[in-house]
């Protein structure tokens, strides 16, 4: 009866939260929460998987066509949630946060990562993905490729640059205010669903003890939103690349 009242209680906060959350944030948190309505004992309960990551993303941008610094590699942390559902076919939530600097181009409308000095905007970015992964292992040791897929999208808090407060900083003119450029830049990045990047990767575990693997992985997000808007950039621009590790918990029991 307890497990009962405590899945409708779980139920009913869930229904809630959809009426004050976005759904593009919703979706996500829908699906972890829901998870915990599966009984603990559940003979399927060992078919759930963890990791921890960190990875190195490369914002790819073509420099000298509009001036940007050089394109920055940026470090990431994150980890994911995994339900092994049939066979090798994992469902996966995950979750990768990152931080850069920004400044705007008013002539082509658009915001480039930056280097500190040429900063107007401070951005904290949580790439969140729903990906169907597929597990293939490679003998009885543990090794294991991983390959996977699916909708992504990069939701990004904007905010104005650290130490911008001196009145030089804010003119009026978008050209050289900082202010009125982080403005641009958060409506930029939430415009024209330029939030959505669907992923694909590819990656392989190692085992380095009776508990974890180690894990490599290579990742790209495909800048979908470049099908119907900004004609005028550089077709590079947009992309994302990835390089990384992870420390998965090892299953010992099956």
């Amino acid at each position: 009866m307890d497990e009962i009242i405590a899945q409708a209680l779980l139920l009913s906060y869930n229904i809630n939260m959809f009426r004050v959350l976005p759904c593009s944030f919703f979706a996500a948190i829908f699906i972890v929460l829901n998870l915990f309505l599966i009984p603990i004992n559940a003979a399927f309960a060992d078919d759930f998987h963890w990791a921890i990551n960190g990875s190195i993303f490369i914002l790819a941008s073509d420099n000298g066509k509009q001036g940007a610094d050089p394109a920055p590699v940026l470090p990431s942390v994150g980890g994911s949630f995994a339900w092994q559902f049939w066979g090798p076919l994992r469902v996966e939530l995950t979750e990768d946060i990152y931080f850069t600097n920004y400044e705007y181009n008013s002539k082509l409308g658009y915001p480039m990562a930056c280097n500190p000095e040429n900063r107007s905007a401070f951005v904290i970015g949580f790439v969140t993905a729903i990906q169907l992964t597929g597990v293939i292992p490679i003998g009885d040791n543990g090794i294991a490729v991983r390959v996977y897929g699916g909708p992504a999208a990069d939701f990004r808090l904007v905010v104005l640059a650290f130490g911008l407060n001196h009145p030089a900083d804010f003119t009026g003119n978008i050209e050289t205010d900082a202010q009125l450029q982080t403005e641009a830049i958060l409506e930029y990045f939430w415009n024209e669903a330029r939030w959505f990047l669907p992923v694909m990767g590819a990656g392989m575990d190692f085992p380095i003890n009776e508990k974890f693997l180690l894990g490599f992985d290579l990742r790209v997000w495909f800048p979908l939103y470049r099908l119907w808007t900004d004609e005028n950039i550089p077709a590079i621009d947009g992309w994302r690349f990835g390089v990384g590790f992870r420390i998965t918990p090892r299953n010992t029991s099956k």
